[in-house]
Formats: structure tokens, sequence, C-alpha cells
């Protein structure tokens, strides 16, 4: 059994005695710590705190030692949750639950994240914590992607039947009480009619209806609330209805414990603030549906079932039986399953949905094929590499749902604010109807009523709450469409402070293997014949130089003939007999080795030098023939994301292993401002150290691949990957499309998003402190001015209905360099927003 002030905590990596004593050793030297037991067989540690216990510094603790706790991540469907003080109060919940390291709370998604230490606690702990806050909430399992979008069209529908039956029944209230106001002779006909007593019966009666019916979810959840000492939303909905309606029942049925000339009803405002608060839910819902396209769109590509091979037949199966191995076949048209490798058939394959890029790709044998991508005119078989959870689409899916639950730094500053923010409005209301009451004209109790009323209506924080989280679920989940994949969702903000973009240079600039890019000849040589007998001779070389020439060869259809007498010349190249001609490929050393004068070859191999392009030279029968040129080429899309980046107003460096001279060549071709050359593998991120100097930010654009410690060293890792190796753990964001524009189009989405993050905050905030002194009266002294109840209700909803439309805008963003080089005003425009 668990003590108050004690931690159970499972440990990894303990295999003998010596690993207990020192994990115990680092444990009891922990401040607080009075004792601590570690079981080798159980592989845990039972920790004893003369104080309350610290999970964190424990996991530090151990992680510092090198024997890491092990940790847990849930995630949980948390219900009831409207605004940004809801979300402050799961968030304190959860957190002080023994053993809870981490807490991640997202009112835009509905769910809290949580990572805890295994051993302490279980899943229904954090359920009964959640309950007892007044938070129910559900346990997602791992594996799941919830279908938000569905959900909340079904809570859409609900609140929509709810809206509908309550404006009805709250029309006539506010005809009736209302209407005389903006109708002339309405009061008399309805006085000559009804009767004021029957018409105020009336009212009571079907706003009573409103209350108890479709009203009633703001009492069930905001007067328990209150009770708790924990108000919400929901208490100041249900605090100003009640006030607004009790006071009217005494009006209307014991009129006599109110003073002189008092009695009046406010039916109308309990009745139409219910029907604008439910039509604002239900506004909310929709919108919240939209933000969660992404996963939807994501969700519909996962095939439901696959075609197998099972002996000669062909049989179709639910996709969650496949199992590695398996052996598929893929129709013209169809989606492919899970991802694998092509051991059959030729055909084109559309993975513009995984990677952004529309042109379709060749796929044939030995080819890798990705889960959720469109087959083209032709067939294939395949073997199943990897399925379930373990898929490209998958993990896609999984990264993206993170980065959407993320909470940014920014966040943290406006939860401290709306958790003090319901109680300062109570305290606000109390302090608006005390002054009415010693200052107000008569009847000073009305007057008092109405702006007690106003001011807890329109104070509502829900604007505040979804402010931030839904510009990042619809900013990363646009940015996954177009093949940018933020696995941290912090990076969205960390990318707007970054002043300088490091970049690796082969396989991030350059396509990352060497190609032949230009063959010169000499007088009375063809082209054709040259490059046939040179990669006759380099066939058989393992070299990726030689390997370029063949390619290079093949890829003209040239016919190879076969090679005798071949001599590799250790340092200078090599020789051989083709077709009774001998043939000399090597480097300009090899040339004046054998006496063969090059002539005007010679500069040409010189200028092919200069450009960072390295040249070879091939004789026949003792003749100069050609200079032949290979290099890793540049990307045809690098130039144009350089001239966008340096647009977004930051410097370009490049960090690369060539020597000097070819690294500013290259740097000059393409508009690099800062060349770190001659790099050791290992020392890019003291290349980073560098770049950082006077404190400034650097992103680091590697292949993901041999980069892993200089993406974790930047202060943000990007990973290009190849559209299929997207779990890449060290970066904080992954390009799927395997191109740099990819990069431009994450530092646009960031800014884009942040910029709409501080619009909605701005609106959150303003419209607050705009608006509560007015509905608290204070434009009333000296222009008569008082904010009836009901059209505070009207515009606390609109509020939070701008947010959400305001976020949905980010689902139009479009590509950077798909449509059009981004201008510097554009430019200039973006990065007009503060970093922190």
């Amino acid at each position: 059994m668990t003590v108050a002030n004690e931690l159970k905590v499972s440990i990894e990596g303990m295999s003998c005695a010596s690993c207990v004593g020192r994990v115990e050793l680092a444990l009891k030297a922990m401040p607080d710590v009075s004792d601590a037991a570690v079981n080798l067989a159980s592989e845990s540690a039972s920790v004893r705190f003369s104080g309350a216990p610290d999970a964190k510094a424990v996991a530090a603790t151990l992680e510092q030692a090198g024997y890491p706790a092990r940790v847990q991540t849930v995630v949980l469907q948390i219900e009831a949750m409207t605004c940004a003080s809801c979300v402050g109060r799961v968030d304190l919940a959860l957190a002080a639950v023994p053993g809870v390291l981490e807490v991640n709370v997202n009112l835009a998604s509905e769910t809290a994240t949580v990572k805890f230490l295994e051993g302490q606690l279980s899943n229904s702990d954090l359920l009964k914590a959640a309950a007892e806050s007044g938070y129910p909430a559900k346990l997602r399992d791992a594996g799941e992607t919830e279908d938000m979008g569905a959900r909340k069209e079904a809570e859409a529908r609900h609140l929509s039947r709810l809206t509908l039956f309550a404006a009805v029944l709250a029309l006539p209230v506010f005809l009736l009480e209302m209407g005389p106001h903006i109708i002339p002779g309405l009061y008399d006909l309805i006085d000559g009619s009804l009767g004021r007593q029957n018409s105020w019966l009336l009212q009571f009666v079907l706003t009573t209806i409103v209350l108890v019916g479709p009203g009633r979810r703001f009492y069930l959840k905001g007067f328990p609330a209150l009770f708790r000492g924990a108000p919400d939303m929901n208490s100041l909905v249900a605090l100003g209805t009640s006030a607004a309606y009790l006071f009217s029942v005494v009006s209307t049925f014991l009129p006599g414990l109110l003073p002189a000339g008092t009695q009046a009803v406010y039916f109308e405002a309990a009745a139409v603030i219910v029907v604008l608060v439910l039509l604002g839910r239900f506004l909310e819902a929709r919108a919240k549906g939209r933000t969660g396209e992404a996963i939807r769109k994501l969700l519909g590509l996962q095939a439901k079932t696959a075609n197998v091979v099972r002996g000669d037949d062909i049989v179709e199966i639910d996709v969650d039986e496949l199992v590695v191995g398996d052996i598929l076949m893929v129709r013209p048209g169809e989606r492919v399953a899970v991802d694998g490798e092509v051991t059959q058939g030729q055909s084109y394959v559309d993975e513009s949905m995984i990677t952004g890029e529309p042109i379709p790709v060749d796929k044939s044998e030995g080819a890798l094929v990705t889960g959720g991508t469109v087959n083209g005119a032709g067939n294939l078989r395949y073997r199943a590499t990897h399925v379930g959870s373990d898929t490209t689409l998958a993990q896609i899916i999984r990264m993206v749902e993170e980065a959407q639950g993320a909470k940014l730094p920014i966040q943290g500053l406006v939860d401290k604010i709306t958790m003090r923010f319901v109680p300062v409005v109570i305290g606000l209301t109390i302090l608006t109807v005390i002054l009415w009451m010693l200052f107000g004209p008569e009847p000073s109790l009305s007057y008092a009523l109405i702006a007690g009323v106003a001011v807890l209506i329109i104070a509502c924080p829900c604007a505040m709450g979804l402010a931030t989280p839904t510009s990042i679920m619809v900013g990363t989940g646009r940015a996954a469409e177009m093949g940018v994949l933020f696995r941290k969702g912090d990076a969205l903000q960390g990318l707007q402070a970054v002043d300088v973009v490091a970049l690796d240079k082969t396989g991030t600039l350059t396509e990352g293997r060497p190609e032949l890019t230009d063959l010169i000849l000499a007088d009375r040589f063809s082209h054709d014949d040259v490059l046939r007998l040179v990669a006759a001779v380099e066939r058989d070389s393992e070299h990726p130089i030689a390997q370029a020439i063949v390619r290079a060869a093949k890829n003209e259809g040239a016919s190879l003939p076969n090679t005798e007498d071949f001599t590799s010349i250790t340092g200078f190249g090599v020789q051989a007999v083709v077709e009774g001609r001998t043939i000399l490929v090597g480097a300009d050393r090899l040339m004046a080795r054998e006496g063969i004068a090059m002539g005007k070859l010679d500069t040409a191999g010189n200028a092919l030098g200069a450009k960072g392009k390295t040249p070879l030279y091939a004789a026949i029968d003792g003749k100069i023939a050609a200079v032949i040129a290979v290099s890793d080429p540049i990307k045809p899309t690098t130039k144009a994301a350089i001239d966008a980046l340096h647009a977004l107003g930051l410097k370009v460096a490049m960090i690369t292993g060539d020597n000097r001279g070819t690294a500013q060549a290259i740097a000059a071709e393409i508009g690099i401002d800062h060349v770190v050359a001659e790099v050791l593998p290992d020392g890019k991120v003291k290349a980073l150290k560098e770049l950082a100097e006077g404190g400034k930010k650097v992103a680091f654009v590697g292949d993901g691949i041999n980069d892993a410690p200089a993406l974790a060293h930047a202060d943000v890792g990007i990973a290009i990957g190849t559209g299929t190796d997207v779990a890449i753990e060290a970066a904080d964001v992954v390009l799927m499309s395997g191109d740099l524009r990819g990069a431009v189009n994450a530092f646009d989405i960031s800014a884009r998003t942040m910029r709409n993050i501080y619009q909605n905050l701005f609106w959150a905030f303003a419209y607050n402190t705009a608006l509560i002194p007015v509905a608290a009266g204070v434009l009333y002294p000296a222009f008569g001015i008082l904010l009836s109840p009901v059209l505070a209700a009207g515009a606390m909803a609109l509020s939070s209905v701008f947010v959400l439309t305001n976020a949905l805008r980010l689902r139009m963003i479009r590509p950077v360099l798909e449509e059009t080089a981004i201008t510097a005003a554009a430019a200039a425009e973006l990065r007009q927003i503060p970093a922190e």
C-alpha cells in the first residue's frame, strides 16, 4: 500500500547489485528524501519523502544516474469542458495525483495527455481525479485515433435540437416583454387582451420549461462547480439566469417582498440567454469538428481491406489481420493497404496525400510503397513490411495528433490568467450590484440586477480557452496535408524566434548521390562513343563516381561492351581494353603520368573544378578524348527555397564536409550567406554552437539519417524525410517531400499560425477588457447606456464563434513556392510577430 509521502517507480537498465546500489545512492541524495529502497527483482524503487513527494525530481535524478524511470502516457477524453477555466481545473486536478510528471489539457480537442511514473498509479486514479474535479473522463486506447469531426457533428445535431426547442419557447416571452418597446401600440394590445399579470404568468411557464429543459445542463454543471469553489463558465450562466429568473418569480408571485416600484420581470433575459448560449455552443461544436478535418482526411486514407495472395488465390481480408511478410496485390486505382516492398509489376503511384508532391512516382520491383497512396494503371504485388500502428500513415496521424494537442509557451500565461478569471468576475459582479444599489437611480434594485447579470454573462472566458488550441489544430493539420509534420507543437512558436537556418548539404541541398553533369569532348570524338566506352570500363567499380557514369550511359540507352585487361591504378584511375582500344579514365595526374597532352580540356577541367564538380579525364589509344564532370547535383528547387527563406528575413548557412573552395562555389551559385566547410560528421553540433554566438536562434535542416545530434541540438530541428522515413525522433519538424521547399512552408505556416493565435488572444482579452466595464454600467452616467443581458449573451457567443472562424481561415493556407515566390512585403508582414 502506497502512503501519502511515498512514490513507487519502475526503473529501466538495472542488471546487478551494483546498479541497485547506484540507484539507491542517487535517490537518497535527493533533498527531502528520507528513505529509498530499490528492488532488482521487480526493477522498482520505493522513495519516501519527508514532505510532499516530487515525481519530476525523482524522474530527473534517475535519468541523470543512467537508470531512467519507466514513464507511461495516456490520453483521456474529457467531458464537460467549456472554457479556459475548465482547462485549468482539469490540469490542476490531474497534476495533483502523486506520480504525474506532465499534464497537457486541450480545450479544442477536449483531451488531456498525461505522463506519469509507471508503477505509482493506474489509469483509474486519473479517471477518478478528473471526475472528482467535475469533469468526467474516459480512457482513449493508445492506438486509437478518434474521429473528432463525427463526434462533434453528433453533438452539434443534439445542440441544434435543444436550441430550436428553446428558441420556439423563448420567442413569445421575448415578444411579450420586449415587443412593446419596439412595436408601437403592442403594450396596449397585450394589456387589454391578456393583462399584465397573465402575461407574466405565461412568460413564467415558458421560461421555466426553457430553464428546466434545454437550460438544465448549465445548472447541473455550474452550481456543483461553484459549491466546490471552482466556478466555470457554466457557473456564470447559471448564476446570471437564476438571478434574473428568481427576481422575476418574486415580482410575479410575491411582489410585496420588493420595494415599491421595483417590480419587474426579466423572464425574457433568462430564456434568451439560454437560447443564445446554446446557439454559441452549437456553432462551436460545428466549428470544432472542422478544426479536426486534417485528422479526418488522414483517417480516410486508411484502407479497410486488402487483397492478399494465398497460394494461387487472391483473398480479401480486413487490413487489421495483415502481418509482416504477407504478399499483397493492388489493382489499378486501388489504395495501397500498408507499407511494403514491390515484388512484381510496374506502375505509377500517387503519393501526394503523403508527401504533398503531385507527380506520381514510378514503382517497380524493389521499390517501397506507402499505405494510403493510390495505385495508377498497373498491377503491383508487394510484401508487407509495416502493418497496423507501425505504418507510415499511422505514424503521421499520431504525430499530427500530438502536435495538435501541444501546449505552446504562450498558453502558460493564458492559463494563469483564466484560472483566476471566473472568481474575479464573480467578485466584480458583486461589486457592480453593490454600487448600483448604493448610487444607482430608482429602481436601483432593477438596475443592479441588469448590470450584475450582464457582467456575469459577458465575461465567460470561452474565447480565451479556444484562442490557442484551435489555431494549433488547424495550422498543424493543414501543414500535414502539405507534407510538413510538426512532431512537437511548440516548434510552431519556436520557428518564429529563429535567426539563422543552417542547412546540411548532402541530401538536403543536393540529390544525395553523384550524377554525371558534364561531358566535354576533344575534337573528332563523339559523345555516344566516348560515354559508352568509359562506362564499360567503370561498370565493375563500386565507387559512387563510377556508378554515376554507368547510370548516365544506361539512361541514354547505351549498350556496354565487355572489357579486357582491366587494371586499377591506385591513386590515379583505371585502364582497360574495350573493343581493341585502350581506354584510360582518371584524374589529371593519370594523363600527366602517361604523357597525354590535354590541350584545351585542361582549362575546361579546371573550370569545372572551380564550380565544385569532380573532373575526370578519358583518353582513347593515347589521345585525350573528354573531360567528364561528376557532382552531387543541387536539387532543382533549392535556389528558389533559399530565396524564399531570405525573403522571410532569415540568414542561411551551409554546413558541409567539402573543401572550402568547393563549398564557396556552391554557396555562390545558390545564394548561401555563410559557409561552414570541412566539417567532420561529428562536428556539426560545434558548427551550430558557433552560428548561435551572440544569442542567435538556429534551426538546422538535415536529412534525418546521420544528422540526429545536430537536429536535437538546434533550437528547432527540421528533418527532410523520404516520404516513408518519418519516425525521426530527434527532429521537431519532419518534411515528407524530401524537398527544401517544405522548410519554407514550415516557416510560413508557423508565421501564419502564430499570427492567428495573437489575433485570437487579442480579440478574446480585448473583448472582455472592453465589455465588462460596459456591462457593469460605466457608460450609464455619461451616455445613459446600459448593456442588456440578452445582448451580453449574444456578444459572448459571438466571441467564441469569431475565434473559431478566424482559426479555420488557416485551412486556406497554400504552399508558398507552388503559387508564387513570396514577396518581400508579404514576408515582412509575416515576421511582424513577437517571438514570445
